[in-house]
């Protein structure tokens, strides 16, 4: 269920399926890098101004599913104009800071993203840019990632698919709003 909090900004209605903390699991698979599977944790966030707030932290899981150790961690801004044209600016714990353009896609929840600028610090590994799918299916949220850097052509190297994470708030402002005449034994309410 997407739900559209009274107080987002009107321009962020089209990306109101990203809000929410989000958490699940994914593969990450780059030449020159281990390949492993991964968790990871995502909040989109809002204060009221046209932007959402972006948070994902990513790490190594072993066979068994246990967190090994960090993988990546970026935060950021996400914006979109009248003309569902998508811009984000993300910075990256590997010393990497990207601009991000795109668009959602006609009628449904998805988004393609294409690096348009990429600045690197001295510390950072070779990267020269990327491309992202985001889409809301089946309420998850799933995504894939390519990258490309100039020894390495562009191509997929991290995809996760993540559930809604349901918080206490959440489950109370949910029994707020349920109707005061629900039935006590809950079968009529299926009847």
């Amino acid at each position: 269920m997407i739900e559209i909090p009274s107080d987002l900004h009107k321009d962020l209605v089209p990306l109101a399926f990203l809000l929410g903390n989000w958490a699940g699991a994914g593969v990450h698979d780059f030449p020159g890098s281990e390949k492993c599977n991964f968790g990871q944790e995502v909040t989109f966030g809002h204060d009221g101004r046209d932007f959402l707030e972006y948070h994902s932290r990513t790490w190594v899981l072993d066979e068994n599913g246990n967190k090994v150790r960090p993988l990546e961690t970026e935060s950021g801004f996400w914006r979109i104009d009248a003309d569902r044209k998508v811009e984000v600016t993300m910075t990256r714990d590997d010393g990497v800071i990207e601009i991000w353009y795109g668009e959602m896609a006609d009628k449904k929840p998805q988004i393609d993203l294409v690096t348009d600028a990429v600045a690197r610090t001295a510390a950072s590994q070779p990267y020269s840019g990327g491309k992202r799918l985001y889409g809301y299916v089946k309420s998850d949220l799933m995504w894939v990632g390519e990258k490309q850097t100039p020894e390495v052509p562009l191509r997929p190297y991290m995809s996760a698919q993540l559930k809604k994470v349901v918080t206490p708030e959440d489950v109370e402002r949910w029994a707020k709003a349920l109707p005061d005449d629900m039935p006590d034994d809950g079968i009529a309410f299926f009847k």
